[in-house]
């Protein structure tokens, strides 16, 4: 499988990791503490939704910096480095821009009515800190990644793909992550936002997912035939740490778990989901752009169910709908439709 062949599994995976953030990012709502993170909460809290939560919340993230570090493997392949520039300069840095000025703030406004709270303008990067990283990681790595694709064939290249064809070469992985939490001693495993933490283990993922695209088919059967001892592994530990809570997990273990259903999810994404379809079509372009409206909808569907009288349960299933429904219908209709307005959230002309 040459790195330059395209890989369904993997957009179906970044597709996947939005949907899972909006479903979140939703459940934040449900909970007492988001309000101090700046959710719009209910008065009436649902503690056992946090459950599962608790189980993707040590890899979503990591997942999607790993998946962003594929791609930039993938993008190089026909481009050199002022095309790729470029193109991330449009493709993030831009929409970036443009939702810390302008969309951030309509979310803020929200919430500001929604506690009656002075209305002011608050340009922030908010749920967006994740493309200010992730066009740092690139100006970071390019060249090193450029010179990995100049020397395809050199040592250096050889080396990682003999490395990762084994499960023995993800302990490297494992100990760059376990040595980030050591050093940088984060307060919340959990909490990347905006964080040195979720700055460098940001940092750790995108270059092992570059390295992973980089290592062919050696490395994605190797985790094939390792499936499921990566998700027993990682379903124990979770297992595990639900028998302790509230007690707080050593963030050493919260590695190892993350690791491993990190690995689970690229190994059975590589069996079941690398085929192509018009759906993954149309949801791969519409993934980015919900990422960035999603907010707004969350507290507008916040806004207007919180205040109904009905079960807790209910109400997570509309507000998850209403922003699903409204992401979808405003991508369709007004972002999809509207030229000019395509490069501001990402999708090309």
């Amino acid at each position: 499988m040459p790195v330059g062949d395209r890989r369904y599994d993997i957009d179906w995976l970044r597709v996947i990791a939005i949907g899972l953030l909006l479903l979140y990012h939703t459940a934040i709502g449900f909970q007492f503490w988001g309000v101090m993170i700046g959710f719009i909460v209910t008065n009436k809290s649902w503690e056992g939704l946090w459950i599962p939560m608790a189980m993707l919340n040590v890899w979503r993230i990591p997942l999607l910096f790993f998946v962003s570090g594929m791609g930039v493997c993938f993008s190089i392949q026909n481009r050199n480095w002022q095309q790729l520039l470029k193109e991330r300069i449009s493709r993030i840095l831009v929409p970036f821009v443009f939702g810390v000025f302008v969309i951030v703030p309509i979310h803020m406004y929200l919430r500001q009515f929604y506690y009656q709270q002075p209305m002011k303008y608050y340009a922030d990067s908010a749920h967006l800190w994740f493309l200010g990283n992730i066009f740092v990681y690139i100006l970071i790595f390019m060249p090193v990644f450029f010179y990995l694709k100049k020397n395809k064939n050199g040592k250096i290249v050889t080396s990682i793909k003999k490395w990762l064809s084994t499960p023995l070469g993800l302990l490297p992985v494992i100990t760059a992550f376990i040595m980030e939490v050591i050093l940088v001693n984060p307060v919340t495993y959990e909490l990347y936002a905006m964080t040195w933490h979720g700055f460098f283990l940001g940092l750790i993922a995108f270059f092992f997912g570059f390295c992973f695209v980089l290592s062919g088919a050696v490395f994605w059967n190797m985790l094939l035939k390792w499936r499921w001892m990566f998700l027993t592994i990682a379903a124990l530990l979770y297992t595990w740490r639900l028998l302790q809570m509230p007690a707080k997990v050593p963030e050493i273990r919260l590695v190892l778990e993350s690791n491993f259903w990190i690995f689970s999810v690229f190994a059975f994404g590589y069996k079941y989901l690398n085929h192509p379809g018009k759906a993954l079509r149309y949801l791969s372009e519409a993934a980015y752009p919900i990422y960035i409206i999603h907010m707004i909808f969350l507290f507008l569907g916040s806004i207007l169910i919180f205040p109904l009288n009905m079960q807790v349960q209910w109400k997570f299933v509309l507000v998850l709908v209403f922003t699903f429904t409204g992401c979808l219908c405003f991508y369709e209709f007004v972002i999809r439709r509207v030229r000019l307005i395509r490069p501001l959230f990402g999708v090309r002309k």
